[in-house]
């Protein structure tokens, strides 16, 4: 068996320029991928339209892009000990370009799903390396201070501003120019790895043979988890039988993989540290986060894409709220301490509280600029909670030893983009079924026999009187629009629900953690209490 891999040495900050060059070295390898997975979330109709595939069917390449994404970090931590930084870095950002490279001639639906695939386990390694290259050059505190929050706005903005840059990218020639941007951008960070080496550590020989049975254990279930979660919606989850077996498999796999490593002396998971009462707390606080953001990843582009909003109509929303995560950014670099962790959670669960409500009251005729300013407080809240809770993670990491870090962060990175998937997938649904509840209540609502209903189709007919002729054809169009509308009203309605939810949520989340809080402050008074009366 081998043995737990050494801890790196401490290295000295870089000198003023040199850690400039470094720090925007992680801005474009973190953007690399975020725009790429941004992308190809983004972009499925265009995707369908490419390929000659249907929505549903192209939501296959979504999934097959985020199982690699989600499952490969695990592997890499042995990865980058066995074989160093240097060469972690490198074959990693060559592979990166050459896929982005093959993306050219993606031309059927089969080898568009493998190059998803190639592209998702090519992506894996670029958020790490994006979080090494930001911390590299800054001494310990600046670290946690300057580098995470920094590192996370880098990620966590890519797949926002693919929204901004995405629709004057797709035009005429369809992903072409999407798929060239995401090869230049692969280039420039294959250049920036080369010229700029990450310092050496340590390199030890600690990948074991049952490391791989425990990693395909790892990705089975973590890809059961995610194609029962992006089709689940699709489907209606009970529609078609493999779902459910789907999701059985992933527990089975799952299940295998913490005995297996549960019985290891050099684990690829330490399991009993990622379960302890500290990380597991943790790592439920953030999943709860994922879900609420879901608010703005799977809420507001959809919703406005059943409006009929176009896509260009949107980017200065997103980009306002890439802003606003740059501000949220800012703030945690003035103010983030370890101790004042609780309290920036709490600032950003009252934050996306209030945004959700503001959502919530969304109707038919809301447009982006109506929306401006709820999804800008909740691009602000995320970077008010990811940062500290990632030096929260950090420094129970570092109590621990401080060769668990850079285990933690891809754990960390591997679990948030599962959690991604998790918690659109479940607000996909949750929106589904409360459309069918609105419109099956509006369908009663409008009857042959309601004077409403009359009235409202005999002024969209006398209106269509010009364009169409015919008596009888003009009702039916009428009667076509009304039912469009009714639909329209009827999402738009579920997703005003799921608002309202996201919002009470963040806010019973905001309330236990006030508890909490006054909990902790009890336990100190006592304890001083105690102290003053012992003699």
């Amino acid at each position: 068996m081998s043995a737990p891999a050494a801890p790196p040495p401490p290295h000295p900050p870089l000198p003023g320029l040199q850690a400039v060059a470094y720090m925007l070295a992680a801005t474009v390898i973190g953007l690399s991928q975020g725009l790429q997975q941004g992308f190809v979330s983004t972009s499925l109709p265009q995707l369908a339209g490419d390929l000659g595939i249907t929505t549903t069917s192209a939501a296959w390449l979504l999934a097959v892009y985020m199982i690699p994404r989600a499952a490969l970090p695990v592997l890499l931590i042995k990865i980058r000990t066995q074989y160093g930084l240097r060469r972690f870095a490198e074959l990693g950002i060559i592979l990166y370009a050459l896929v982005a490279l093959a993306s050219l001639w993606a031309v059927d639906f089969r080898s568009a799903l493998v190059l998803q695939f190639l592209a998702g386990a090519a992506a894996a390694p670029l958020s790490t390396l994006a979080f090494l290259y930001m911390l590299e050059p800054l001494s310990p505190q600046a670290k946690m201070t300057l580098g995470l929050p920094l590192a996370m706005t880098v990620l966590m903005t890519g797949p926002t501003l693919a929204r901004v840059v995405g629709p004057y990218l797709i035009g005429d020639g369809g992903m072409t120019a999407v798929h060239v941007t995401g090869l230049g951008m692969a280039l420039v960070s294959l250049m920036l790895v080369f010229c700029l080496p990450l310092r050496p550590i340590p390199r030890q020989k600690v990948i074991e043979p049952l490391d791989f049975a425990s990693f395909v254990l790892i990705g089975a279930g973590f890809g059961g988890l995610i194609v029962a979660f992006v089709m689940g919606p699709i489907y209606n989850w009970t529609d078609v039988a493999w779902i459910g077996w789907l999701l059985a498999g992933a527990a089975l796999s799952l299940t295998l993989a913490v005995v297996v490593e549960l019985n290891r002396t050099a684990p690829l998971l330490d399991i009993r540290w990622l379960a302890s009462p500290a990380i597991l707390h943790l790592t439920g606080t953030l999943f709860l986060f994922r879900l609420i953001l879901s608010e703005q990843s799977a809420g507001a582009p959809r919703m406005f894409q059943v409006l009929g909003v176009a896509p260009q109509q949107m980017t200065v929303l997103f980009a306002v709220i890439a802003l606003a995560s740059l501000m949220g950014a800012l703030a945690c670099i003035a103010w983030m301490r370890p101790t004042r962790v609780p309290q920036f959670h709490l600032a950003a669960l009252l934050l996306i509280a209030a945004g959700a409500w503001l959502d919530s009251g969304a109707g038919v005729l809301t447009r982006p600029a109506q929306m401006v300013v709820s999804q800008a407080l909740i691009g602000f809240a995320a970077m008010l909670f990811m940062p500290p809770a990632m030096m929260a993670g950090l420094l129970s990491a570092l109590a621990k030893g401080p060769q668990y870090i850079l285990s933690f962060v891809i754990v960390f990175i591997s679990t948030q983009s599962l959690g991604g998937v998790l918690g659109s997938g479940l607000f996909n649904t949750f929106t589904t079924r409360r459309e069918a509840l609105h419109l099956q209540d509006l369908s009663v609502q409008l009857t042959a026999t309601d004077p409403a209903t009359v009235a409202t189709l005999a002024g969209r007919a006398a209106m269509l009187a010009a364009q169409i002729p015919d008596a009888a054809a003009r009702r039916a169009q009428a009667a076509t629009d009304l039912g469009q509308q009714v639909a329209a009203q009827a999402w738009v309605s579920a997703y005003a629900d799921a608002y309202a939810l996201t919002a009470l949520a963040a806010l019973l989340a905001a309330a236990v953690l006030l508890l909490h809080l006054l909990r902790d402050v009890m336990a100190r008074r006592a304890a001083v209490q105690n102290t003053g009366t012992t003699p």
